[in-house]
């Protein structure tokens, strides 16, 4: 069997590993990252609130507090250089009661010792002069200013791209089967693309975390709950507030919030419910009767009338066996296994934490030997594909100029064109499915929900990478749109 080998290895392309691949990209290593799907970005990485957490909320002395922190204040160096869309709005934990009211003193105490600036309380006038749309029975609010919203695909994307160009390789629907290890060594895992060897192999796959450990002969005890949570996004011409407005947190997380996005749109959710099924990505009646009661609590005009899309994504929550209850990051060179470092459990705020987490991993291989020598040809930078949408009548004239497929529109919503989805197809990760097209150029996320691209779309694709029709996909294997032409004889 044809075996490949590296320096490192890192298991999943999410958020995590992908930030991690990226680090990593900066020094002489030979680094691949193994990916179970057709794209990045495709597991709870993408499926959630967008948001770069300030830190208020973790337990103080937590690796989620030192994590969320420092991430915070990575993100707004990376994402200019990453061209990644971030807007610092603010964040604001509104009460609404008496009650509530004398819990915000705790979570401003909570978020100083985690070293969080600038929070500070606001009054009930404060808070509605900020969000008119908030209920008029808001008490205060506790400010958070350091938190922002992001677009979550392309933190993923401009990590990964960039550390494609720097390097590292991407192997794609390739799903970690098995573990080879030899007198206590990680050696190799098996996948299906073959064997990979390395030195090093970085576990970041997310709510499989656990399963790569336990491949591996690492901690048994440790099993991760998948906990489902659902979200509506409404017509950004309908419906919009300024902040990320959280309620009071609970037992269950931080509650159900109402946020905006980068792009314009207002988004509600999540609940969380824990599921067995780790692919389970449903959206239930049950859980938008939820979500939907819960958002008007903070905001009474929120109404389903003016709900443009449903998703669910899945946070990946560690546990210990038998009954306890994992309340922090798992991030830990294995004293089980050598050859493994492990990242599990990293749920919220796993997102914001993502590039601390890549530069901790950094120091533990260093800590454990690993000669870092930095690349004199590194880039720090990386450029996301125009959009056309976003462009003034000069700006289009001149790039139709240089380019004419950016003067043929595919998607008439997002005003997405061919030459957009010509530099997915053709990007450093490229884009092979016709989600992957969509994560990247925002085409079929209007109104009309694709309906009018999916043909001249799909077309292109078969061009591009020279296939049949009938051969491309959705999302990957066992998502074909078409499986024969209709006047095909069928035997």
């Amino acid at each position: 069997m044809n075996q490949k080998s590296y320096d490192v290895v890192i298991i999943g392309a999410g958020i995590v590993g992908s930030m991690v691949a990226r680090e990593l990209s900066k020094y002489q290593l030979s680094v691949a990252v193994l990916e179970k799907e057709a794209d990045v970005g495709m597991g709870q990485s993408t499926s959630n609130s967008a948001i770069i957490h300030s830190g208020h909320d973790p337990e103080p002395g937590t690796m989620k507090a030192r994590m969320n922190v420092r991430g915070n204040e990575l993100w707004y160096q990376i994402a200019p250089e990453l061209d990644i869309p971030l807007v610092n709005t603010g964040a604001l934990i509104v009460a609404v009661g008496a009650e509530e009211q004398a819990g915000l003193q705790p979570l401003l105490e909570r978020g100083r010792e985690n070293g969080v600036k600038g929070l500070e309380i606001l009054t009930r006038e404060q808070v509605l002069e900020m969000e008119p749309h908030l209920s008029p029975d808001v008490t205060g609010a506790l400010s958070t200013p350091t938190a922002g919203v992001v677009d979550a695909f392309q933190g993923v994307l401009g990590a990964a791209e960039n550390a494609a160009t720097n390097g590292v390789e991407f192997i794609l629907n390739a799903e970690v089967r098995g573990a080879v290890v030899e007198d206590g060594v990680l050696k190799a895992v098996e996948t299906t693309q073959g064997r990979v060897a390395a030195t090093w192999f970085i576990n970041a796959a997310g709510v499989h975390s656990d399963e790569i450990l336990h491949m591996a002969g690492d901690r048994p005890e440790f099993e991760i709950t998948a906990r489902r949570g659902e979200y509506f996004v409404f017509d950004d011409s309908k419906f919009r507030v300024n902040n990320v407005l959280f309620p009071m947190p609970s037992e269950k997380g931080k509650g159900i919030l109402v946020t905006t996005t980068t792009h314009g749109n207002t988004m509600v959710g999540p609940n969380s419910d824990s599921i067995s099924d780790k692919e389970d990505h449903a959206v239930t009646e049950h859980g938008m009767h939820e979500i939907l009661h819960g958002a008007t609590k903070l905001v009474p005009s929120v109404s389903p009338r003016d709900v443009i899309a449903t998703f669910a994504g899945l946070r990946a929550t560690g546990n210990y066996k038998p009954g306890g209850h994992g309340k922090d990051f798992l991030i830990e060179v294995s004293s089980a296994v050598r050859g493994l470092i492990n990242l599990a459990g990293v749920e919220s705020p796993g997102f914001a934490s993502s590039p601390a987490i890549a530069e901790y991993v950094a120091e533990l291989l260093k800590g454990e030997g690993v000669t870092l020598t930095e690349k004199a040809d590194w880039t720090a930078t990386r450029r996301r594909i125009p959009r056309f949408k976003e462009m003034d009548h000069v700006q289009r004239a001149a790039i139709i100029e240089r380019n004419p497929a950016y003067g043929r529109i595919v998607c008439r919503c997002e005003e997405v064109t061919e030459g957009e989805i010509l530099q997915a197809i053709h990007s450093p990760i490229p884009a092979t499915t016709y989600d992957a097209i969509k994560r990247r150029t925002w085409l079929g996320t209007g109104r009309c929900q694709g309906s009018f691209d999916y043909p001249r779309t799909m077309e292109i694709l078969a061009r591009e990478l020279g296939m049949s029709m009938t051969e491309i996909t959705k999302k990957g294997p066992g998502s074909v749109f078409l499986y024969r032409q209709t006047k095909e004889e069928v035997v």
